[in-house]
C-alpha cells in the first residue's frame, strides 16, 4: 500500500476521479455510463487506499496499466513564475506557447489563472511538465493548453510522464482541450477525440542565406526582386510604436477581409512588456511612399524565430509587400544565428494561407486538436458570439468601434 497517495492527491469520495492509477482502472463518473466491473476499490488500490466501499470501474487501456505502481512525484505549480518550468519550457520540448512571457502576457490580458504539473527527479530537477489554464464564462467551464496559443505539447521526453501530468486535469468532469503537433502524447490517448487539424510550417536556418534563398520557387525570388524594385522599404523595429502601427493594420485586416474581430491592443503591449526585455520582440513594417502597408510581428523563444502577427493592406498586393517583410524577417533571423523560423498554425480551409507559408517554408506537420470525449458544446452563446462578429465589422460600422468590441469579446473565443 501507498498510505500517503491518496492524501497528497486529494482523492475522496466526494471527488472521484476520471480513472485510478493504482488499480490501472477508470473511475466512472458520468451519470448513467454502463460499466464492465464493480470491485472493492480499496482492496487493490495503492492510491485509493483511503477510500472504503465500492467503485464502478472499466479497465485502463493495456499500455496505462504502469500506473499500478507508485509514479513519479508530482508537483503543482505556476508556470508564470516558477523557475522549473522556466527550464522544462527552454529546453528541446519547449516553444514560444509555453514559455513564462507568453502565458504571463495571455493570463494578465484576459485574466486567467494558469495551473500546471512538473514531474521531478530525486534531486528535484523537472523532467516533465503540462501546463492548461481553467475558463469560465458565459461559454461554459472549460479547460485549455493554452489559449490563445498555436500550441502547447506536454514539455516531456518520456510519454510514461504524460498520464501522471494529466492526472488533474483529465480526472474531472471539466472538458479539457488541447491542440499540440501530431505524435504528441494526447494524440495517442483514448481518452481524447480529434476535432480539428490545422497545417504547421517551418524553415530551419542550416544552411547559408544564400542557399536558402536558392531553394525557393523561381515565383518567390521574382517577388522578391519586384518589391525591391517598386520601392517597398521593410524597417525592423524592437519599439513599442511599431507594435502599435501593425495593431492598426491588423484591425483593419481581419474586419475587412476575415469579418473577424481582433485582439486588443492591450494585449500587444503586454507581448512587447514580455519580451522586449530580452530582445524578444521585433516588428517588421513595410512602406511605400513613406506609409505602412504590411507587417508582422514576430517573437523570439529558445533561439527560434516565431512569425505571430501578420497584416496587410489588400490593395497594396501587386507590389509583394508581404513577400519583402518575410524575406527581411528571414535575413534577420539567420543573421542572429537562430536556428528556427517558426511559421505557426494555418487553417487548412484558408489555402491561400497555407500555399504562401509553403512558398518559405522545407518542413510541414499537422496541428491536432484534441478534446476529452464527454466535450459538450454551447450552441446559444457560440451562436451569439458568431451574430455580434458579424455585426460588428460590417463595413458601416467604424473602425475604433471594431476594435474596441475586439478588446470586450475577445476573450470568449478561448
Amino acid at each position: 500500500m501507498h498510505p500517503s497517495a491518496c492524501k497528497d492527491h486529494r482523492c475522496s469520495v466526494d471527488q472521484p476521479r476520471r480513472f485510478c492509477p493504482g488499480s490501472g482502472a477508470s473511475i466512472s463518473t458520468i451519470t448513467g455510463q454502463r460499466t464492465r466491473s464493480i470491485v472493492k476499490h480499496r482492496k487493490q488500490c495503492w492510491w485509493c487506499d483511503a477510500i472504503t466501499g465500492t467503485r464502478r470501474i472499466t479497465p485502463l487501456p493495456k499500455e496505462d496499466r504502469r500506473l499500478r505502481r507508485p509514479g513519479p512525484a508530482v508537483i503543482s505549480v505556476d508556470p508564470r513564475t516558477d523557475p522549473r518550468w522556466r527550464v522544462l519550457a527552454a529546453g528541446p520540448k519547449g516553444s514560444l506557447f509555453t514559455s513564462p512571457p507568453w502565458m504571463r502576457a495571455v493570463c494578465d490580458t484576459y485574466g486567467f489563472t494558469p495551473q500546471a504539473r512538473i514531474t521531478a527527479d530525486a534531486d528535484g530537477h523537472p523532467t516533465g511538465g503540462f501546463a492548461w489554464v481553467p475558463v469560465s464564462d458565459m461559454c461554459g467551464d472549460r479547460l485549455v493548453s493554452l489559449p490563445f496559443s498555436d500550441r502547447a505539447e506536454p514539455l516531456i521526453t518520456d510519454a510514461a510522464q504524460w498520464p501522471y501530468l494529466a492526472l488533474d486535469a483529465v480526472g474531472t468532469d471539466v472538458p479539457l482541450k488541447i491542440r499540440c503537433l501530431d505524435a504528441s502524447s494526447p494524440t495517442c490517448d483514448p481518452r481524447f477525440v480529434r476535432i480539428d487539424e490545422s497545417a504547421w510550417h517551418c524553415t530551419p536556418l542550416d544552411a547559408p542565406l544564400s542557399e536558402i534563398r536558392s531553394s525557393f520557387r523561381p515565383a518567390t525570388r521574382r517577388n522578391i526582386a519586384t518589391a525591391e524594385r517598386r520601392g517597398v522599404h521593410v524597417d525592423a523595429s524592437t519599439g513599442m510604436a511599431a507594435v502599435r502601427t501593425y495593431h492598426r493594420l491588423h484591425v483593419s485586416l481581419r474586419k475587412h477581409k476575415y469579418r473577424l474581430l481582433a485582439q486588443p491592443v492591450d494585449f500587444f503591449e503586454r507581448i512587447w512588456q514580455e519580451f522586449s526585455a530580452h530582445d524578444g520582440i521585433v516588428t517588421f513594417l513595410a512602406y511605400v511612399d513613406g506609409e505602412p502597408v504590411a507587417g508582422a510581428v514576430y517573437l523570439v523563444w529558445n533561439d527560434v524565430l516565431y512569425y505571430k502577427f501578420g497584416a496587410s493592406l489588400p490593395a497594396t498586393l501587386p507590389l509583394r509587400p508581404n513577400d519583402a517583410v518575410t524575406w527581411s524577417a528571414l535575413q534577420w533571423a539567420a543573421e542572429r544565428g537562430f536556428r528556427v523560423v517558426d511559421w505557426g498554425l494555418s487553417a487548412l480551409d484558408q489555402q491561400g494561407l497555407v500555399a504562401y507559408k509553403r512558398k518559405w517554408a522545407s518542413a510541414e506537420r499537422r496541428i491536432v486538436t484534441v478534446c476529452t470525449q464527454h466535450i459538450e458544446g454551447s450552441g446559444t452563446p457560440n451562436r451569439v458570439l458568431g451574430e455580434l462578429t458579424d455585426l460588428l465589422t460590417e463595413d458601416s460600422v467604424p473602425d475604433h468601434v471594431t476594435e474596441r468590441a475586439g478588446a470586450l469579446l475577445y476573450r470568449y473565443f478561448a
